[in-house]
Order: structure tokens, then sequence, then C-alpha cells
């Protein structure tokens, strides 16, 4: 069983999902920090994502491993834990290109697909819902104001040692928000069938309770041959 969680940057989805999945006892499966290892590689290796060929020849022999223990994950790229370089300024300013990428998409969602197929997987993204598991059971579109999603972005930054205004992070998120909306390759949009949830005044134990609530009761409200 799939449960897609979608929406913008730092609108709260990440945290959200994680906690739910470790309600229902499912497995967590954080894409975003997917495509985060993969523009870290990109990065590393000083590619311009344009250029097809090497792009290619990295996504070919990356060896990216996700894994979830006590409801955190853990990414390794090519045998080191990068856990933590993937949530960077430098890799936060670029993951929206690069996951925007074709080549990129054709070669993570097959990925993503394997993971879940053999689990009950809670899934976060921004085309979880409309692309990558488009049949999913649950769909929920995750939104938040400018001011709270900066706000949290700036926590998380500070966990890391880094340090910018509400101003800069507000900016940033607008630009990322029309570069996700608007690209031609699984845009960020919420699916025909899910159910939006504005987090903007609502804590992290309230919205995760509205989510496994709902779980709950349509799961114990199905018919037998559902």
């Amino acid at each position: 069983m799939i449960i897609a969680i979608d929406g913008p940057a730092a609108s709260g989805k990440s945290t959200t999902a994680r906690l739910v999945a470790r309600e229902l006892g499912f497995t967590y499966l954080d894409t975003g920090a997917m495509y985060r290892a993969v523009t870290l590689a990109v990065l590393e290796n000083g590619l311009n994502i344009v250029d097809e060929a090497p792009l290619s020849d990295l996504l070919g022999r990356l060896d990216l491993h996700l894994s979830t223990s006590d409801g955190e994950t853990r990414i390794t790229l090519d045998g080191r834990d990068v856990s933590q370089d993937i949530r960077s300024i430098d890799v936060t300013a670029k993951v929206s290109a690069v996951s925007a990428a074709p080549i990129v998409r054709q070669a993570m969602v097959p990925l993503q697909r394997r993971i879940a197929a053999t689990r009950n997987c809670v899934v976060e993204g921004r085309d979880i819902g409309t692309v990558v598991f488009p049949e999913a059971r649950f769909k929920f579109f995750i939104v938040a104001d400018y001011e709270a999603r900066a706000r949290r972005r700036q926590l998380d930054m500070e966990r890391l040692g880094e340090t910018r205004s509400l101003d800069e992070l507000i900016a940033d998120l607008k630009m990322r928000d029309q570069k996700d909306s608007s690209r031609d390759h699984s845009p960020l949009r919420k699916a025909e069938d899910a159910r939006e949830i504005d987090t903007s005044n609502l804590t992290i134990n309230e919205q995760v309770t509205l989510i496994v609530e709902q779980v709950k009761n349509q799961l114990a409200n199905r018919k037998p041959n559902d």
C-alpha cells in the first residue's frame, strides 16, 4: 500500500511523512533525499546538467542506497553517508534543476518503484501522486504559507550551522516553487484525488494525526473486496 504525500519545499511534508510511517509501521521513502544525493554527486563531479552524456555516465555508476532506522532516513552515496551533506545550501540551490532533468527522473523513478514494490510505504515528493505512484491508495498534498515555510527552512539550516534571513529564504522558496511548478517533466501539482492540508498553523503532531486518522478510518470502513 502506498500513501503519497506531495507538496512544495519546506511545507512540512518530509517530517510528516516520516512520522506517519512510524505511526503506521510503514517504510518511509524520502524521494527528495534521493534527488539531493544525485545533486550532490553532480556538484562534486563538476557536471553541467545540460551535458547528457557525462550525466548519464554518472547516473549509471552511482551507488545510491536509502535506509530507514527508527524513522530516520540515511543516504549512502558510493559507500559514504551523505545524509547531512545533501542538506547544504549548495545542494538546496541546485536540486530543483537537477531533479527536473528527464534523464535523472528516468533513473530515479524506477528505483523508487522497486523499493516500494514489496512493502507498505509512505512516499513524499512533488510528483508522487501524479507520476510515480498515480494509483496510490491515499494521496495528500501539503501546503503552507511562505513565512511558515521559511521559518522551517531556517531552523533546518541552523541545525547545520548555516544562517540565512527570512527574506532571503522566502525569495528562494518563491523561486523554487516557480521552477518546480513550471518544469516540463513531472511538475509540482496536486493530484485531482489528493486531499490538501494547509500546515501553516498546525503542529507536526496535528498534521500527522490528521493523516493517520483518515488512513485508519478508511481502512477500517473498507469492504472485504476493496
